[in-house]
């Protein structure tokens, strides 16, 4: 997940748009040699970042730094690269494929999770224990089958993440205000062509569609509706750990606890559930994190403004950061659940006078 929103995925990706737009370009009749598509192809990883953070430095433009850094590398290249762009060419596209591929590592890590539960409620659906509304004794239920109370959230959440890869979108070649105005003048205002563009890049980079209308930018609703797939995982992942909590509490299951690990500094003996209590600490932070997405999708002023940028530049990468420690804390608690049989009898004998 680091390596999807690192600076290494981000530029070469947006080079791996630049070359699909050459490409694009040239096989509908632009003046762009296959020459200058290679030699695009040749440098997507050969990025001179010293080179890139002096032009940055200079025209205080990070897409047109990079232009000119991938132009030096790719002299004969160079005066076609970005042709018809404007800077969400690269960077909202960007912004798109790099979700995309992070849903997609949230997927496997979900169904990892559900795996280790289904394993867990297998093993234990016959052994009864106490049912618990309002945390008071209720009628018996088994400890496997309040484990398919955690994995159908998942399962939900699990629905919601393959739902958001599906309806992604690229946000094409749109141009600077939505009217691809710049590619109509290069195609001599042949419509046909300006749709025939877009679907060969998003082709190229693995999609089968792009938005169908837009300013500048995609809709920052896309942003929005993402984290908030992903806050979904977080309350789910909460509330399995806010009830391992619980558990840990009166003894009867508890998360893994090494050989050696010390429960607490002044108090040894303890075994704290510092694990789920780290879910719940990361799960709070994303459902907050939830509400950035939606303040700026609602506050971008007609075609665009740019006080999305520095915003969504850490609250998407930073929820999908979240939401993967979390789940690699999840797999590691569920795959490891310690049931102490006894305890859970002794509770429900305890109990068994007052029910009947």
């Amino acid at each position: 997940m680091q390596y999807v929103f690192s600076p290494d995925k981000k530029f070469t990706t947006w080079r791996r748009l630049w070359v699909a737009l050459a490409r694009a370009e040239m096989e509908l009749g632009l003046p762009v040699t296959q020459e200058q598509v290679d030699e695009l192809s040749a440098h997507i990883d050969d990025i001179d970042y010293d080179k890139a953070a002096e032009y940055e430095k200079k025209l205080r433009h990070d897409v047109m730094a990079h232009v000119h850094t991938y132009g030096d590398a790719c002299p004969k290249a160079m005066p076609i690269i970005h042709l018809g762009a404007t800077s969400c060419y690269v960077g909202d596209n960007t912004d798109i494929i790099l979700m995309r591929e992070a849903l997609e590592l949230v997927r496997d890590k979900l169904v990892r999770v559900l795996n280790h539960l289904a394993g867990f409620a297998r093993q234990y659906k016959a052994l009864p224990t106490l049912g618990f509304t309002h945390f008071q004794p209720a009628q018996l239920v088994t400890v496997g089958k309040r484990a398919t109370l955690w994995m159908n959230e998942l399962l939900m959440d699990l629905e919601e993440v393959e739902h958001r890869i599906a309806s992604l979108k690229l946000l094409g070649s749109k141009g600077t205000t939505g009217t691809q105005a710049s590619f109509l003048e290069l195609f001599e205002g042949d419509h046909e062509k300006c749709r025939e563009l877009e679907r060969k890049i998003a082709a190229e980079m693995g999609f089968d569609g792009v938005v169908p209308v837009s300013g500048q930018t995609y809709s920052r609703k896309m942003d929005y509706y993402v984290v908030s797939t992903l806050s979904g995982i977080a309350q789910s992942a909460s509330k399995f750990a806010t009830d391992m909590r619980l558990l840990c509490h009166l003894k009867e299951v508890e998360e893994p606890f090494e050989k050696n690990q010390i429960g607490s500094s002044a108090m040894p003996y303890k075994r704290n559930p510092m694990r789920c209590e780290r879910i719940c600490a990361l799960a709070r932070y994303v459902m907050a994190d939830a509400v950035n997405p939606a303040v700026t999708a609602s506050s971008q002023w007609f075609e665009r403004t740019l006080d999305d940028s520095a915003n969504k530049r850490l609250s998407v990468p930073e929820a999908f950061l979240a939401v993967d420690a979390i789940l690699n804390i999840y797999a590691n608690v569920a795959g490891g659940l310690v049931v102490h049989e006894k305890v859970i009898e002794k509770h429900v004998l305890e109990e068994l006078p007052f029910m009947a």
